[in-house]
């Protein structure tokens, strides 16, 4: 059956309701704001006293929006800065990374410009050198001290032949294998030298303390004149060491001598070179006494 024309729509007493609801709203919003109007231009100063008032209700609502707004924009700082940090954190680690990879390579190049700079360096100094190598490994709590030479008889090094650095003498060539070499060092109780003051030539001996040291005594066992400072290079007596090598630096005065400290380190130094046996050019074969002439008989002319 159609539908009766003058029959109001929303038949349900809920919707009459809210229409009449929605009816009264708006003109109670309408009368309010025509009052406010009117008491804006009549009393000016109590419409801005109410307006004050209604500011002092709505301000705390207005409070917490403002803590709740500013909590979530906290929040979003907070995250953004930690994504922000985790970003940062590993682009500064690649760059640490990196950084620590060049810092290696720069370590590798700069030992081995040194190892080349300490043999060019033994090269211009030993031009009679029979090889030059490296040490391998050298003892520093034993009291035998050796080290390990990475050359042996392939380039001609033998027992008994001199060692030395950039720096001063190492020691001697205790035994030799196909290709390395062992090195009894000057720190070695075992390794006397014969040295010299370098200022004045005073000869005395070097002997090894086993304990990276040197004892140095004077030929005079009554005259002691070392002081901290004095160098002391190989004086070539009784041959084997090359004459003005340097040994070591005296770094305290005992009363039987003095002690020394080598000049060349074997835990620091790399390149060595190996020497010929020194023969000192006055030691010569003495020559034969003629024997003596015959007396002539007597009575001869």
């Amino acid at each position: 059956m159609a539908r009766p024309a003058h029959r109001r729509p929303g038949q349900s007493r809920k919707a009459q309701y809210s229409l009449f609801a929605a009816y009264v709203v708006a003109v109670t919003g309408a009368v309010a704001g025509l009052l406010l109007a009117i008491l804006s231009v009549a009393d000016p100063v109590g419409f801005a006293q109410l307006r004050v008032a209604s500011h002092e209700i709505t301000a705390p609502i207005a409070r917490v929006t403002r803590s709740v707004t500013g909590s979530i924009s906290g929040i979003d700082d907070a995250v953004s800065a930690y994504v922000s940090a985790g970003s940062q954190n590993r682009r500064l680690r690649k760059e640490l990374a990196e950084t620590r990879r060049q810092l290696v390579a720069t370590s590798a190049m700069q030992e081995e410009n040194r190892q080349l700079k300490a043999l060019l360096q033994l090269q211009q100094t030993n031009r009679d050198a029979i090889a030059n190598g490296y040490l391998l490994t050298s003892t520093s709590t034993s009291s035998k001290r050796l080290a390990l030479l990475s050359i042996g008889r392939n380039l001609g090094i033998a027992p008994g032949q001199p060692v030395r650095g950039a720096d001063g003498l190492i020691g001697r060539v205790l035994s030799a294998g196909p290709s390395v070499s062992q090195v009894l060092l000057l720190a070695d109780v075992d390794n006397v030298v014969p040295v010299r003051r370098a200022r004045d030539g005073l000869p005395a001996l070097s002997t090894g303390k086993g304990n990276g040291d040197l004892d140095i005594r004077t030929l005079n066992i009554a005259n002691n004149p070392f002081k901290p400072g004095d160098i002391l290079v190989t004086s070539g007596t009784g041959g084997l060491y090359p004459p003005n090598i340097p040994v070591a630096i005296v770094v305290r005065r005992q009363d039987d001598g003095a002690l020394a400290r080598p000049l060349a380190d074997p835990g620091k130094v790399d390149a060595v070179s190996v020497l010929r046996p020194y023969t000192p050019d006055n030691i010569e074969a003495a020559p034969t006494p003629a024997p003596p002439a015959a007396s002539a008989p007597a009575g001869t002319p």
